[in-house]
C-alpha cells in the first residue's frame, strides 16, 4: 500500500453528470462529486435514494451516463482509476474449505493455494490484515468468521491492489458498537496515512458527524454536499431526517437502493 505521512492532496476523483435509468424509472440524475485523496466522504439519504446504485455505477456494474475520472493534479494527466470495494454483505456457504490466507492469496498471486504457502506472500497478507487488527485470522476458515471479522478481512482484501478509491456500501451493517468504533477509527487511520479517497454509505449519522470530512445528501440527485456542519444544518437535511422519519434511514432497502 502506498503509505504516506499525510494525505498528498495532489489526486482528485470526479464524478461528472452521472445518471442511471432502469427501463422508464430514473434512479439517479446528474450526480456530481469531487473528492480528494486523504478524505472520508459519507453518502447519506433515505431508503431508495440511490446510494447503492451510485456505488454500483461507479464500479461499472450497471449502465450509466456521465463519467468518472481520476486526475493527478501534479501534472494534470488523467490516469487509470483503481477501486477497492467492500459490499454490504457476502454469502459464504458453511463448511467452505477456504482460509483467509487462501482467499487473499488467490486474489494476490497466480500461485496455486493448494501448494505449500509462500512465506513472502504469507507475511505480505498478514501485514495487510494487521492494519485492521485481523492478522490472527489468517489461518481461519472464511465461513467461520463472525460478521465483524469478515468485514475486517474484506477491508484488507480491498486495499491489497493499492486503490485510489475505496468504496464501502454500508459495511458495518449488523456490527456491534465496539465493532463500529473500531471500523471508523480504522477509516480515520486510512485516510490520514494512505493515498486514497474513501466513499462510505452510512446510516449512522452520529459516526458520520464524528469522522467524515465531506458529506453528500442524496435523493436521486445530490441535494447538498459539503462539511458536516453545512449538510446537517441545511433545510434539505431537516426535510429528509425530520422527526417521524427516522425509520427511513435505520434499515437499508437492499432491493431497490
Amino acid at each position: 500500500m502506498r503509505k504516506i505521512i499525510s494525505p498528498c492532496g495532489f489526486h482528485c476523483i470526479k464524478v461528472n453528470h452521472l445518471g442511471v435509468r432502469f427501463n422508464d424509472q430514473e434512479v439517479l440524475t446528474d450526480v456530481n462529486l469531487h473528492m480528494h485523496c486523504g478524505s472520508l466522504n459519507a453518502i447519506i439519504g433515505k431508503n431508495g435514494a440511490g446510494k447503492s446504485t451510485l456505488i454500483r455505477a461507479m464500479l461499472g456494474d450497471i449502465p450509466h451516463t456521465g463519467d468518472i475520472e481520476f486526475r493527478d493534479t501534479k501534472d494534470g494527466k488523467i490516469q487509470h482509476l483503481k477501486i477497492g470495494y467492500v459490499p454490504q454483505s457476502v454469502n459464504i456457504e458453511k463448511n467452505t474449505p477456504v482460509s483467509v490466507y487462501d482467499m487473499m492469496a488467490s486474489y494476490e498471486s497466480h500461485y496455486p493455494v493448494f501448494l505449500p504457502k509462500s512465506k513472502k506472500l504469507y507475511e505480505k497478507i498478514k501485514g495487510h490484515l494487521r492494519i485492521f487488527e485481523a492478522e490472527d485470522l489468517i489461518d481461519k476458515q472464511v465461513c467461520n468468521l463472525s460478521g465483524g471479522q469478515l468485514q475486517r478481512v474484506l477491508l484488507a482484501l480491498a486495499i491489497m491492489d493499492e486503490p485510489n478509491l475505496l468504496l464501502l456500501d454500508e459495511p458495518v451493517s449488523g456490527i456491534d458498537q465496539n465493532g463500529m468504533e473500531l471500523f471508523f477509527q480504522t477509516m480515520d487511520y486510512l485516510k490520514k496515512h494512505y493515498d486514497l479517497a474513501i466513499i462510505l454509505i452510512s446510516h449512522d449519522l452520529d459516526y458520520v458527524a464524528k469522522y467524515a470530512d465531506h458529506v453528500v445528501l442524496l435523493d436521486k440527485t445530490v441535494l447538498i454536499q459539503g462539511s458536516v456542519k453545512e449538510v446537517y444544518e441545511s433545510p434539505a437535511f431537516e426535510k429528509i431526517f425530520s422527526v417521524g422519519k427516522e425509520e427511513t434511514w435505520i434499515k437499508e432497502d437492499e432491493e431497490h437502493d
